[in-house]
């Protein structure tokens, strides 16, 4: 007997609308955008989106269901691949329950009795954000294997004609590309093990006129730490859906009877004010997060970070010194970078032996740590607790402890090979190791950091393991929070290798590259802001020559561009001049004047003309707006278009202060003040000076 449904189920949010049809017996995502009225005339949408037969094609045509599947007849990208030993590939799972007791909030039950399965889809809206997992839960009597399952598939509507994807490399993540959507499918994967510099999961849909300020978009992020795949088909009958899916590795994922396999979280949201407008969807988002409360309960401390001051080269003598020099410049939190442990001369020996190194350290770390106490600041420690050398105490003693796959031989990669946190004794004696050091020590943030791709995920049976290894870490971290809520901790992966909301639910701040160059990391905070806020944005002043890309750039460019996130320095402090020693501690101050506005304010990045960089954070109630601009590259003209604003009370007033650089240098009317009406600076915009390659403005507005 056939069950039956309400047409159409539906669920808001303050400002968006989701609507599911259950057409077919299979529950399908019918509408999703702008709030609807909630007399809305659902079964009107069934007959605005009815379509005549079509020569040579299924009538009545198939739904795009949350879950295609090939026993429906689907002939486009399956949300499903399992089967048993080859048999019961064909998966036709029938909708036979829907759940819609709790508000805001849709759980949907599809059985295949043929097949053994039986498939849940759980949706629900969080500050207009939609959040959507897909549960498989074998119900036969043997194994079934599963080769792919994919999050709730989004079906696009025909508009949405660009794809703006991210790629990168190390020290280059976060870059934008956009693409015209055409006929097939754009097709992003990621087998690096950690989420990847070169392949984050997200993307991005757009109107081919859509700007930062105006036009709709949708963003889709799925919040896993590994493998994964996102799929953007375009198909011939005009339909399109984007499909995200943790990648599994041949016969990684096999569920015994009775088991059940969910995917990660896929975090959708939409706009029709740009992707300005989508961006802060998805910043007050993980504001508004349980786990974020950390995070607004004190002021986000500036950082030290030891790195590219010492690097390997501990001299207790010279980092105390470190500690009292940043003190006075107004650093809140000093961290010990790599280096400590015991045997850790250089990156060829020592991971996996978190014990400190009585060479470098004689009297231990606590006159270092009493002596950042003294000094008003936090004491935080890197560690890299997923990795092993082959010179270590550790991969001695548990050689069979590492990712591998006999008799292939182990990729050289940093001198390092990955340990297996799918095994719980490898869990176990890591959380160990790191409880002894909290517990020796009063550590308020640990550096997590994980420096190589898992190139050959086998574990000790043999069997693909890159899955189990990010579960793994998973239970690592969420122990460790539960054990030490004080203690903050940072995503890290040769800089952004490893940022998405998965670890993000775990973590406080990712670090989003290991490039420290200011005019580049411009670009890749631009695209980091564009699913993450200033708060979580790891962002130091580093050296110059930058030690990566050998350019020689302002202390106040540096200054700058670290400011706008969770602002540190990772610079040799005794080789500064006076006059930077006296910039990087202004830049400070004024990095801690405006935090609360950049950490809680609206991101809105400006449509610049070319060489330009150019965003600002205006507080929610518009009373106040911090602007910065940096002339990245000569410009081709005498001068570039007028700045024009965006997100200001159009019917207000606005004073208007040069806060950065110190000094300027160069005669132009705005660098002494003035008062603008916010109309005007929107409409019209404001001309900036001609500026020198790697200068950047600063501007504070307050509204009269």
């Amino acid at each position: 007997m056939t069950a039956t449904f309400p047409e159409f189920v539906r669920i808001d949010g303050d400002t968006v609308t989701l609507i599911i049809a259950t057409a077919q017996q299979q529950p399908s995502i019918s509408y999703w955008g702008t709030r609807l009225r909630a007399d809305a005339d659902l079964p009107a949408l069934s007959r605005l989106a009815a379509r005549a037969e079509a020569p040579a094609s299924p009538f009545p045509h198939l739904v795009a269901a949350l879950t295609p599947c090939i026993g429906h007849g689907w002939s486009g990208r399956p949300g499903l691949a399992a089967h048993r030993n080859g048999q019961g590939w064909a998966a036709r799972p029938l909708l036979t329950r829907i759940d819609a007791s709790v508000p805001g909030r849709l759980c949907f039950e599809s059985h295949d009795v043929a097949n053994g399965i039986m498939l849940s889809h759980d949706l629900w809206i969080d500050a207009d954000i939609l959040l959507a997992r897909t549960s498989l839960r074998n119900i036969g009597d043997t194994a079934l294997a599963v080769e792919s399952l994919a999050a709730p598939v989004i079906p696009l509507p025909a508009w949405l004609t660009d794809i703006i994807g991210f790629e990168g490399r190390w020290a280059g993540e976060f870059q934008t590309a956009r693409h015209p959507r055409h006929t097939g499918t754009w097709l992003r994967e990621n087998r690096r093990g950690r989420t990847s510099h070169d392949a984050f999961p997200g993307v991005i849909l757009a109107t081919a006129t859509t700007t930062e300020q105006h036009g709709e978009a949708w963003g889709l992020h799925l919040g896993w730490s590994g493998n994964h795949r996102c799929a953007v088909e375009s198909r011939p009958d005009g339909s399109a859906g984007v499909a995200m899916e943790a990648l599994y590795l041949p016969g990684e994922i096999r569920l015994d009877p009775g088991v059940t396999l969910t995917t990660p979280t896929l975090y959708a949201a939409c706009s029709t004010t740009g992707l300005n407008g989508l961006s802060q969807r998805f910043h007050r988002h993980l504001r508004a997060r349980r786990q974020h409360a950390r995070l607004r309960a004190t002021p986000r401390p500036v950082h030290f970070n030891s790195w590219e001051a010492v690097y390997f080269d501990h001299d207790p003598t010279v980092l105390i010194d470190m500690a009292s020099r940043a003190a006075v410049i107004g650093v809140e939190r000093f961290v010990l970078d790599d280096g400590w442990f015991k045997g850790r001369r250089s990156d060829r020996a020592g991971l996996g032996d978190w014990t400190v190194d009585a060479a470098a350290w004689p009297d231990g770390l606590a006159p270092l740590i009493d002596h950042v106490h003294a000094g008003g600041m936090e004491f935080g420690l890197w560690i890299e607790p997923e990795m092993v050398n082959p010179d270590s105490d550790l991969f001695r003693t548990h050689p069979d402890w590492v990712l591998a796959a006999p008799p292939a031989p182990q990729l050289d990669f940093r001198h390092q090979f990955v340990l297996d946190f799918g095994r719980a004794a490898v869990r176990d004696d890591r959380f160990v190791a790191i409880a002894a050091l909290l517990d020796a020590h009063p550590i308020a943030y640990l550096k997590w950091d994980m420096n190589r791709d898992i190139n050959h995920p086998g574990t000790i049976d043999g069997a693909a393991g890159a899955d189990g290894h990010v579960r793994g870490l998973y239970a690592v971290l969420d122990r460790l929070r539960a054990a030490y809520p004080h203690v903050e901790i940072e995503s890290c992966a040769s800089g952004g290798g490893r940022a998405d909301y998965g670890v993000l639910a775990r973590t406080d701040r990712i670090w989003t590259s290991d490039s420290n160059d200011a005019l580049d990391r411009l670009a890749i905070q631009r695209g980091f802001s564009h699913f993450f806020p200033a708060e979580v944005m790891g962002s130091h002043v580093g050296p110059s020559p930058c030690h990566i890309t050998g350019r020689r750039l302002s202390m106040a460019v540096r200054v700058a561009t670290a400011l706008f996130g969770h602002m540190g320095v990772e610079v040799d402090l005794r080789t500064l001049s006076d006059a930077d020693t006296a910039t990087l501690a202004a830049g400070i101050a004024l990095h801690k004047t405006h935090r609360h506005l950049i950490h809680t304010g609206d991101l809105v990045r400006l449509d610049t003309g070319s060489g330009m960089n150019a965003f600002a954070i205006v507080a929610a109630d518009r009373a106040e707006l911090l602007l910065s601009a940096t002339c990245v590259t000569e410009p081709v003209t005498g001068f570039g278009p007028p700045l024009r604003l965006a997100g200001l009370d159009a019917a207000a007033d606005y004073d208007v202060t040069m806060v950065w650089p110190p000094r300027l240098g160069i005669d132009w009317p705005l660098a002494t003040g003035g008062c603008v009406a916010g109309d005007i600076l929107m409409a019209a915009g404001l001309q900036l000076p001609r500026l020198w390659p790697g200068t950047t403005i600063i501007l504070h507005l307050t509204r009269r």
